[in-house]
Protein backbone atom coordinates (compact mmCIF):
# COMPACT_ATOMS: atom_id res chain seq x y z
CA UNK A 1 0.00 0.00 0.00
CA UNK A 2 1.52 3.34 -1.08
CA UNK A 3 1.98 6.04 1.57
CA UNK A 4 1.19 9.66 0.67
CA UNK A 5 1.80 12.90 2.62
CA UNK A 6 -1.76 13.96 1.81
CA UNK A 7 -4.42 13.00 -0.69
CA UNK A 8 -6.76 15.41 -2.44
CA UNK A 9 -9.83 13.71 -3.88
CA UNK A 10 -10.93 15.71 -6.91
CA UNK A 11 -8.84 17.59 -9.46
CA UNK A 12 -10.98 20.68 -10.03
CA UNK A 13 -9.66 24.22 -9.45
CA UNK A 14 -10.35 24.07 -5.69
CA UNK A 15 -8.70 20.66 -5.36
CA UNK A 16 -5.71 21.88 -7.36
CA UNK A 17 -5.39 24.96 -5.16
CA UNK A 18 -5.58 22.79 -2.04
CA UNK A 19 -2.70 20.69 -3.41
CA UNK A 20 -0.68 23.84 -4.22
CA UNK A 21 -1.28 25.19 -0.70
CA UNK A 22 -0.11 21.87 0.74
CA UNK A 23 3.04 22.07 -1.39
CA UNK A 24 3.71 25.46 0.16
CA UNK A 25 3.93 23.91 3.67
CA UNK A 26 6.33 21.21 2.48
CA UNK A 27 3.87 18.44 1.59
CA UNK A 28 3.95 16.39 -1.59
CA UNK A 29 0.20 15.78 -2.07
CA UNK A 30 -1.37 13.38 -4.53
CA UNK A 31 -4.54 14.41 -6.38
CA UNK A 32 -6.79 11.52 -7.37
CA UNK A 33 -9.30 12.39 -10.10
CA UNK A 34 -11.82 10.10 -11.78
CA UNK A 35 -11.49 11.99 -15.07
CA UNK A 36 -8.75 14.43 -15.98
CA UNK A 37 -8.01 17.74 -14.28
CA UNK A 38 -10.94 20.19 -14.11
CA UNK A 39 -13.22 17.40 -15.35
CA UNK A 40 -16.39 19.37 -14.56
CA UNK A 41 -15.24 22.35 -16.64
CA UNK A 42 -14.49 19.97 -19.51
CA UNK A 43 -18.14 18.85 -19.36
CA UNK A 44 -19.48 22.41 -19.42
CA UNK A 45 -21.28 23.48 -22.61
CA UNK A 46 -18.81 23.89 -25.48
CA UNK A 47 -19.35 27.65 -25.72
CA UNK A 48 -19.70 28.38 -21.99
CA UNK A 49 -18.68 31.86 -20.79
CA UNK A 50 -17.81 32.12 -17.09
CA UNK A 51 -19.72 34.41 -14.78
CA UNK A 52 -16.44 35.33 -13.03
CA UNK A 53 -13.68 37.44 -14.51
CA UNK A 54 -10.40 35.68 -15.27
CA UNK A 55 -8.46 37.05 -12.27
CA UNK A 56 -11.08 35.60 -9.91
CA UNK A 57 -10.47 32.13 -11.36
CA UNK A 58 -6.73 32.26 -10.76
CA UNK A 59 -5.04 29.68 -8.54
CA UNK A 60 -1.47 29.16 -7.40
CA UNK A 61 -0.52 32.81 -8.06
CA UNK A 62 -0.44 32.03 -11.79
CA UNK A 63 -1.90 34.91 -13.83
CA UNK A 64 -4.94 34.07 -15.98
CA UNK A 65 -4.85 36.62 -18.78
CA UNK A 66 -7.56 36.73 -21.44
CA UNK A 67 -8.52 39.29 -24.08
CA UNK A 68 -12.08 39.34 -22.69
CA UNK A 69 -12.96 40.08 -19.07
CA UNK A 70 -14.89 36.83 -18.76
CA UNK A 71 -13.09 33.75 -20.08
CA UNK A 72 -14.69 30.92 -22.01
CA UNK A 73 -14.49 27.20 -21.33
CA UNK A 74 -11.57 26.52 -23.69
CA UNK A 75 -9.47 29.30 -22.16
CA UNK A 76 -10.11 27.91 -18.67
CA UNK A 77 -9.10 24.40 -19.71
CA UNK A 78 -5.86 25.75 -21.19
CA UNK A 79 -5.15 27.82 -18.08
CA UNK A 80 -5.67 25.01 -15.57
CA UNK A 81 -3.55 22.60 -17.62
CA UNK A 82 -0.78 25.19 -17.54
CA UNK A 83 -1.11 25.58 -13.75
CA UNK A 84 -0.86 21.81 -13.26
CA UNK A 85 2.28 21.78 -15.40
CA UNK A 86 3.97 24.78 -13.77
CA UNK A 87 3.23 23.63 -10.24
CA UNK A 88 4.23 20.04 -11.10
CA UNK A 89 1.08 18.71 -9.50
CA UNK A 90 0.97 14.96 -9.03
CA UNK A 91 -2.37 13.83 -10.43
CA UNK A 92 -3.59 10.26 -10.81
CA UNK A 93 -6.14 10.70 -13.59
CA UNK A 94 -8.96 8.35 -14.58
CA UNK A 95 -8.87 6.78 -11.12
CA UNK A 96 -12.09 6.80 -9.11
CA UNK A 97 -11.97 6.89 -5.31
CA UNK A 98 -14.26 4.25 -3.82
CA UNK A 99 -13.78 4.95 -0.12
CA UNK A 100 -11.71 6.89 2.42
CA UNK A 101 -11.77 5.18 5.80
CA UNK A 102 -9.90 6.25 8.91
CA UNK A 103 -8.09 3.48 10.78
CA UNK A 104 -7.58 3.29 14.53
CA UNK A 105 -3.96 4.37 14.11
CA UNK A 106 -5.18 7.69 12.67
CA UNK A 107 -4.21 7.05 9.06
CA UNK A 108 -6.77 7.00 6.25
CA UNK A 109 -7.01 4.14 3.79
CA UNK A 110 -8.09 5.52 0.42
CA UNK A 111 -9.31 2.78 -1.90
CA UNK A 112 -9.66 3.42 -5.62
CA UNK A 113 -10.35 1.54 -8.84
CA UNK A 114 -6.57 1.15 -9.23
CA UNK A 115 -5.29 0.45 -5.73
CA UNK A 116 -5.01 1.57 -2.12
CA UNK A 117 -3.17 4.38 -0.37
CA UNK A 118 -2.59 5.37 3.23
CA UNK A 119 -2.26 8.97 4.32
CA UNK A 120 -2.60 11.13 7.44
CA UNK A 121 -4.62 13.83 5.64
CA UNK A 122 -7.48 13.75 3.15
CA UNK A 123 -9.01 16.74 1.36
CA UNK A 124 -12.39 16.08 -0.24
CA UNK A 125 -12.84 18.39 -3.25
CA UNK A 126 -15.29 16.38 -5.34
CA UNK A 127 -17.69 19.20 -6.22
CA UNK A 128 -21.28 18.42 -7.11
CA UNK A 129 -21.50 18.32 -10.91
CA UNK A 130 -21.69 14.52 -11.09
CA UNK A 131 -24.94 14.23 -9.13
CA UNK A 132 -27.81 15.98 -10.94
CA UNK A 133 -31.00 16.77 -9.06
CA UNK A 134 -33.86 14.60 -10.23
CA UNK A 135 -37.39 15.58 -11.24
CA UNK A 136 -38.94 12.42 -9.78
CA UNK A 137 -41.58 12.21 -12.50
CA UNK A 138 -42.55 9.30 -14.76
CA UNK A 139 -40.40 9.06 -17.88
CA UNK A 140 -37.36 10.82 -16.43
CA UNK A 141 -35.26 7.74 -17.24
CA UNK A 142 -36.03 7.89 -20.97
CA UNK A 143 -32.99 8.15 -23.27
CA UNK A 144 -34.18 11.52 -24.56
CA UNK A 145 -33.77 13.17 -21.14
CA UNK A 146 -30.45 14.84 -20.29
CA UNK A 147 -29.13 16.65 -17.22
CA UNK A 148 -26.17 18.18 -19.05
CA UNK A 149 -26.07 20.36 -22.15
CA UNK A 150 -23.12 20.40 -24.55
CA UNK A 151 -24.17 22.24 -27.73
CA UNK A 152 -27.22 23.00 -29.84
CA UNK A 153 -26.46 21.60 -33.30
CA UNK A 154 -27.81 18.03 -32.80
CA UNK A 155 -31.24 19.46 -31.93
CA UNK A 156 -31.80 21.53 -35.09
CA UNK A 157 -35.46 21.29 -36.17
CA UNK A 158 -36.37 19.31 -33.03
CA UNK A 159 -38.96 20.01 -30.32
CA UNK A 160 -36.96 20.57 -27.16
CA UNK A 161 -38.06 21.27 -23.58
CA UNK A 162 -35.65 22.92 -21.14
CA UNK A 163 -36.66 22.56 -17.49
CA UNK A 164 -35.44 25.23 -15.08
CA UNK A 165 -35.04 28.98 -15.08
CA UNK A 166 -31.49 29.82 -14.01
CA UNK A 167 -28.24 30.31 -15.89
CA UNK A 168 -27.71 26.79 -17.20
CA UNK A 169 -31.29 26.63 -18.49
CA UNK A 170 -31.19 30.07 -20.09
CA UNK A 171 -27.82 29.41 -21.76
CA UNK A 172 -29.03 26.06 -23.12
CA UNK A 173 -32.34 27.48 -24.36
CA UNK A 174 -30.62 30.34 -26.20
CA UNK A 175 -28.10 28.10 -27.93
CA UNK A 176 -30.82 25.61 -28.86
CA UNK A 177 -32.96 28.39 -30.34
CA UNK A 178 -30.01 29.74 -32.32
CA UNK A 179 -29.39 26.23 -33.67
CA UNK A 180 -32.95 26.10 -34.99
CA UNK A 181 -34.65 24.01 -32.30
CA UNK A 182 -38.24 24.73 -31.25
CA UNK A 183 -37.69 25.50 -27.57
CA UNK A 184 -40.09 25.58 -24.62
CA UNK A 185 -38.69 26.53 -21.21
CA UNK A 186 -40.70 25.20 -18.26
CA UNK A 187 -39.94 26.94 -14.97
CA UNK A 188 -41.72 26.65 -11.64
CA UNK A 189 -40.81 30.23 -10.67
CA UNK A 190 -43.15 33.16 -11.30
CA UNK A 191 -40.51 35.40 -12.92
CA UNK A 192 -36.93 35.35 -14.13
CA UNK A 193 -34.38 34.29 -11.54
CA UNK A 194 -32.24 37.07 -10.07
CA UNK A 195 -29.19 34.82 -10.56
CA UNK A 196 -29.34 35.01 -14.38
CA UNK A 197 -26.26 36.73 -15.81
CA UNK A 198 -27.31 40.38 -16.30
CA UNK A 199 -25.74 40.63 -19.75
CA UNK A 200 -27.67 37.54 -20.93
CA UNK A 201 -31.21 38.30 -19.71
CA UNK A 202 -32.08 41.07 -22.24
CA UNK A 203 -31.10 38.81 -25.14
CA UNK A 204 -33.11 35.93 -23.71
CA UNK A 205 -36.18 38.13 -23.16
CA UNK A 206 -35.91 39.33 -26.75
CA UNK A 207 -35.97 35.73 -28.01
CA UNK A 208 -39.10 35.10 -25.91
CA UNK A 209 -40.80 38.27 -27.19
CA UNK A 210 -40.11 37.34 -30.80
CA UNK A 211 -41.43 33.80 -30.35
CA UNK A 212 -38.08 32.09 -30.75
CA UNK A 213 -38.44 30.60 -27.25
CA UNK A 214 -41.69 29.82 -25.44
CA UNK A 215 -41.36 30.66 -21.74
CA UNK A 216 -43.75 29.00 -19.28
CA UNK A 217 -43.64 30.38 -15.71
CA UNK A 218 -45.43 28.76 -12.74
CA UNK A 219 -45.25 25.47 -14.61
CA UNK A 220 -44.42 21.99 -13.30
CA UNK A 221 -43.49 18.96 -15.40
CA UNK A 222 -45.71 16.00 -14.49
CA UNK A 223 -44.68 13.33 -17.01
CA UNK A 224 -42.23 12.78 -19.84
CA UNK A 225 -43.45 10.51 -22.63
CA UNK A 226 -41.55 9.16 -25.67
CA UNK A 227 -43.08 11.80 -27.96
CA UNK A 228 -44.42 14.46 -25.59
CA UNK A 229 -44.08 16.26 -22.28
CA UNK A 230 -46.95 16.83 -19.84
CA UNK A 231 -46.85 19.83 -17.52
CA UNK A 232 -49.26 21.68 -15.27
CA UNK A 233 -49.76 25.44 -15.25
CA UNK A 234 -52.41 27.38 -13.32
CA UNK A 235 -54.28 24.14 -12.64
CA UNK A 236 -54.36 23.20 -16.34
CA UNK A 237 -52.71 20.04 -17.62
CA UNK A 238 -50.88 20.68 -20.92
CA UNK A 239 -49.27 18.14 -23.23
CA UNK A 240 -46.86 19.26 -25.95
CA UNK A 241 -44.98 17.44 -28.70
CA UNK A 242 -41.41 16.72 -27.71
CA UNK A 243 -38.23 15.08 -28.99
CA UNK A 244 -35.68 15.94 -26.26
CA UNK A 245 -35.66 17.21 -22.68
CA UNK A 246 -32.88 19.04 -20.81
CA UNK A 247 -33.58 18.97 -17.06
CA UNK A 248 -31.28 21.77 -15.93
CA UNK A 249 -32.41 21.89 -12.31
CA UNK A 250 -29.09 21.79 -10.53
CA UNK A 251 -26.75 19.33 -8.87
CA UNK A 252 -25.78 18.22 -5.37
CA UNK A 253 -22.82 16.67 -3.51
CA UNK A 254 -22.44 12.90 -3.22
CA UNK A 255 -24.11 12.58 0.18
CA UNK A 256 -23.62 8.81 0.27
CA UNK A 257 -19.86 9.24 -0.01
CA UNK A 258 -19.86 11.87 2.75
CA UNK A 259 -21.79 9.49 4.97
CA UNK A 260 -19.43 6.60 4.22
CA UNK A 261 -16.49 8.82 5.19
CA UNK A 262 -18.17 9.49 8.53
CA UNK A 263 -18.82 13.17 7.76
CA UNK A 264 -21.84 14.70 9.47
CA UNK A 265 -24.02 17.00 7.40
CA UNK A 266 -27.29 18.84 7.78
CA UNK A 267 -30.04 16.74 6.19
CA UNK A 268 -32.09 19.73 5.08
CA UNK A 269 -29.37 21.93 3.54
CA UNK A 270 -26.92 19.14 2.72
CA UNK A 271 -24.20 21.32 4.22
CA UNK A 272 -21.33 19.32 5.80
CA UNK A 273 -20.58 20.19 9.42
CA UNK A 274 -17.17 21.84 9.26
CA UNK A 275 -14.97 24.30 11.08
CA UNK A 276 -15.28 27.37 8.83
CA UNK A 277 -11.81 28.60 9.83
CA UNK A 278 -10.01 25.38 8.91
CA UNK A 279 -12.44 23.48 6.61
CA UNK A 280 -11.95 20.42 8.84
CA UNK A 281 -14.93 18.08 9.23
CA UNK A 282 -15.99 16.20 12.35
CA UNK A 283 -13.51 13.50 11.25
CA UNK A 284 -10.13 14.79 12.39
CA UNK A 285 -7.67 15.42 9.50
CA UNK A 286 -10.44 15.06 6.91
CA UNK A 287 -11.06 18.38 5.17
CA UNK A 288 -13.46 19.75 2.55
CA UNK A 289 -12.63 22.22 -0.22
CA UNK A 290 -14.81 23.90 -2.81
CA UNK A 291 -18.50 23.92 -3.61
CA UNK A 292 -19.21 20.70 -1.69
CA UNK A 293 -19.02 22.83 1.49
CA UNK A 294 -22.23 24.60 0.44
CA UNK A 295 -24.35 21.44 0.36
CA UNK A 296 -27.36 21.85 -1.90
CA UNK A 297 -26.86 25.61 -2.26
CA UNK A 298 -24.44 25.52 -5.18
CA UNK A 299 -24.92 29.27 -5.75
CA UNK A 300 -23.04 30.06 -2.55
CA UNK A 301 -19.55 28.78 -3.36
CA UNK A 302 -17.80 29.10 -6.71
CA UNK A 303 -14.21 28.81 -7.89
CA UNK A 304 -13.66 32.45 -6.96
CA UNK A 305 -14.27 31.89 -3.23
CA UNK A 306 -13.74 28.11 -2.98
CA UNK A 307 -10.13 28.56 -4.11
CA UNK A 308 -9.33 30.10 -0.71
CA UNK A 309 -10.22 26.91 1.15
CA UNK A 310 -6.84 25.36 0.33
CA UNK A 311 -4.98 28.03 2.28
CA UNK A 312 -7.16 27.46 5.34
CA UNK A 313 -6.53 23.71 5.14
CA UNK A 314 -2.77 24.08 4.77
CA UNK A 315 -2.57 26.50 7.71
CA UNK A 316 -4.57 24.08 9.86
CA UNK A 317 -2.30 21.14 9.02
CA UNK A 318 0.86 23.21 9.56
CA UNK A 319 -0.43 24.35 12.96
CA UNK A 320 -1.33 20.81 14.01
CA UNK A 321 2.12 19.54 13.11
CA UNK A 322 3.80 22.45 14.86
CA UNK A 323 1.87 21.70 18.03
CA UNK A 324 2.85 18.02 17.83
CA UNK A 325 6.58 18.75 17.39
Amino acid sequence: MAFEDAIVIGGGPCGMQAAISLQEIGKNPLIIEKGNIVNAIYHYPTHQTFFSTSEKLEIGDVAFITENRKPVRLQALTYYREVAKRKELRVNTYEKVLSAVKREDGLFVVSTTKGQYETPYVVLATGYYDQPNMLNVPGEDLNKVFHYFKEGHPYHNQDVVVIGGKNSSVDAAMELAMAGARVTVIYRGSSYSSSIKPWILPEFEALVRHGKIKMEFNAHVREIKPESVVYEKDGERIEIKNDYVFAMIGYHPDFEFLKECGIYYDEESGRPIINEETMETNVEHLYIAGVIAAGRNANEIFIENGRFHGGKIARSIAQKEQEQS
